[in-house]
């Protein structure tokens, strides 16, 4: 079947990588100051971002591509819709999650050499995920019901029909085999309020790329990725219930 998928130029696809990213950035760093001087954790300040640049920014632009085409959204935009046996989904995501997982716990290592790199980035401005007794239980239980509809569904999600299911079967074919790699470095790089974790989070997103790549399903992708998301929500929740 001929490919009707027209492939982005290398600059194109940069820009389409990095742009949200960076916007979502600015809007986080604005964002930090004014939350924690109303009493929460500055992760709040990156639920905002997510829902207030990197959602409206990634699905719009999905949609401006869908009316400018004049293409379906799915399958004419966003590709690698390929069915799977459900007990596919269940084996994969759980293949992507193991090994992401074992990927960042055996190069974090990375963070604390890339750290001083970025160390002009002041501490207050960091993720905080809140996990102290410096905030009241009220706004904690606020902070991740917010972090659960951002960052665990909402912002996820969307990432994987913006990255996965747009950008990614458009990288520059001349690139070859290392499109994975690429398409991680240039997501790596997207996460603008991180910067320190470029290394591992290249490394750890490959396992979910490759997948996804492999079976041409991006569902399988947001099933994982959503999950990995709620780690940081199941601690948290564990964390307010011991208030």
């Amino acid at each position: 079947m001929k490919n009707d998928i027209a492939e982005h130029s290398l600059l194109k696809s940069v820009v389409l990588h990095l742009v949200p990213g960076i916007l979502a950035g600015a809007a986080y760093f604005v964002l930090v100051p004014v939350v924690k001087a109303n009493g929460y954790p500055s992760v709040m300040a990156l639920c905002l971002a997510g829902l207030f640049v990197l959602f409206p920014f990634e699905l719009g632009y999905l949609y401006y591509r869908k009316k400018k085409t004049g293409k379906a959204l799915f399958k004419g935009i966003i590709k690698y819709l390929e069915p799977m046996p459900v007990w596919q989904y269940f084996l994969f995501a759980i293949i992507i999650i193991v090994l992401s997982g074992a990927l960042f716990t055996a190069f974090n290592f990375t963070i604390e050499l890339s750290m001083p790199v970025f160390s002009w980035i002041p501490e207050g401005m960091r993720p905080d995920m809140g996990l102290s007794e410096d905030f009241t239980k009220q706004k904690l239980l606020i902070t991740y019901a917010v972090f659960l509809f951002s960052v665990v569904l909402i912002v996820p999600a969307t990432e994987e029909l913006y990255f996965r299911g747009f950008l990614l079967p458009r990288m520059p074919s001349s690139l070859k085999g290392w499109i994975p790699v690429t398409h991680s470095f240039l997501f790596a790089i997207y996460h603008t309020f991180t910067p320190w974790m470029i290394i591992v989070r290249t490394i750890g997103v490959l396992p979910l790329i490759y997948v996804v790549k492999k079976k041409k399903n991006i569902y399988v992708g947001i099933v994982a990725h959503c999950i990995m998301n709620s780690i940081d929500f199941i601690m948290g929740v564990a964390f307010i219930a011991s208030l």
